[in-house]
């Protein structure tokens, strides 16, 4: 299969037998397909979606078809030939196919999945993985509160998706029940900046000079900005400024500045999909990452004190015994509305 523009990288990908038979009966699936919009090498969203995608097809048999570097614009010329050549799965692992993704679904009556539109769930065609890291975020808050030196930590986003929300408000709930009275600063890159990598490190800049010494970044690529700023702008104080990743592992490219990540395995979300299909669910349930499996957790770096450690895993144990709620809020208005009752400021 050639696809201009695009690099593809494919696993003994079938051609000549139909993927899917008989979808609201169960289905025999023998191939999949992720689609990512930047290339799967940035330790976040599009690696982490890509590794996990070829992590579920091994652990269920299947073949996987990679569409990598596809950008945020039209993606439906790619799903309608993915479509057309059997694949039985197409995963549009982006919030700017979420559109396009049910069309061609509709058209070519192949099951998709997508993310951000948990209203959208049609029965054996379309499923929504809408995941929540913000029982992560939470933890996350819980230790930056407890490392921050200036009493103000920031959060910088490349944009206020659904999933990028919900982390936001479940790190601030965290800062708020270490330290209610902890200022934090929050910022948003640009509507879909999530590869603007030059806005994440002047928009992050501006935070640390706020008085953040502690960065929660959710951004794709725009992360690498973020990164870069860290490590070269001093605290308001004059000591290290701290950042928080999320979904992959940084630590390759870190240069001593990476406290933890929330990290995210969609493994065990893709798997369960593949099994819904052939078990004739697909397209009726929500899927979910969660501490208790560790498909959710948090990074271990040299940065984090062996009590603030300890610490934090004490309360993740509280977290996954219900004893502390974290809320997910998922609305970008009500996101802000949580940092401006934490004493926040929302720059642009």
């Amino acid at each position: 299969m050639n696809i201009p523009g695009i690099r593809l990288l494919a696993l003994c990908f079938v051609l000549a037998v139909p993927a899917v038979v008989g979808k609201a009966q169960g289905a025999e699936v023998k191939s999949i397909a992720i689609l990512v919009p930047e290339q799967a090498t940035d330790f976040g969203w599009n690696q982490q979606g890509v590794d996990s995608a070829k992590a579920a097809a091994t652990q269920t048999g299947v073949a996987v078809t990679v569409a990598q570097g596809l950008g945020y614009g039209d993606v439906r010329p790619t799903l309608r030939e993915l479509a057309e050549d059997g694949v039985g799965l197409m995963i549009a692992h982006a919030s700017g196919y979420n559109t396009a993704a049910p069309e061609i679904a509709e058209e070519l009556k192949v099951p998709v999945a997508i993310v951000d539109r948990p209203d959208s769930l049609k029965p054996g065609l379309v499923a929504d993985y809408t995941l929540s890291g913000h029982e992560g975020a939470y933890l996350a808050g819980r230790m930056a509160a407890k490392v921050s030196r200036t009493g103000t930590v920031g959060i910088v986003v490349s944009g206020e998706p659904p999933s990028w929300n919900a982390q936001s408000s479940g790190f601030a709930q965290g800062v708020r029940a270490e330290k209610p009275g902890m200022k934090i600063v929050y910022a948003v890159i640009g509507p879909a900046a999530y590869s603007d990598a030059a806005g994440g490190q002047r928009v992050t800049a501006s935070v640390i000079a706020a008085g953040a010494d502690v960065i929660f970044g959710q951004g794709n690529g725009s992360s690498f900005g973020m990164l870069q700023a860290v490590e070269t702008t001093k605290a308001v104080d004059g000591g290290k400024v701290l950042f928080i990743d999320v979904i992959g592992d940084k630590t390759p490219v870190d240069k001593g500045f990476l406290l933890t990540s929330v990290l995210w395995d969609l493994t065990p979300v893709y798997a369960a999909m593949i099994e819904d299909l052939r078990g004739g669910s697909f397209g009726t349930k929500h899927y979910k990452i969660q501490l208790a499996d560790d498909s959710l957790r948090l990074l271990r770096t040299k940065n984090v004190p062996e009590d603030v450690w300890a610490s934090v895993m004490k309360i993740r144990d509280d977290v996954i015994a219900g004893r502390i709620k974290v809320d997910a809020t998922f609305d970008a208005a009500a996101v802000r509305a949580l940092m401006s009752d934490t004493g926040g400021a929302v720059p642009r």
